[in-house]
């Protein structure tokens, strides 16, 4: 899954998160399902670049309560 803003690091991730900022994650492509609560994995940054970190996160109705 993917963030609504494209954060080139976990850390700026991270960051946003712990001050706050209500961040959304979607599902890219339609393929499969949007999962709205629980626990996600997340990929950054955004396609077409290579992504470069992988988190884990949990969700309640599509934003990030805490990343791992």
């Amino acid at each position: 899954m993917y963030t609504d803003y494209d954060y080139k690091t976990k850390k700026e991730l991270k960051a946003a998160v712990a001050e706050g900022k209500q961040v959304r994650v979607y599902q890219p492509g339609g393929l499969f399902p949007s999962q709205t609560d629980g626990e996600i994995v997340l990929e950054g940054p955004h396609y077409p670049r290579p992504h470069t970190w992988y988190a884990q996160a949990i969700i309640k109705d599509s934003i990030i309560m805490k990343v791992k």
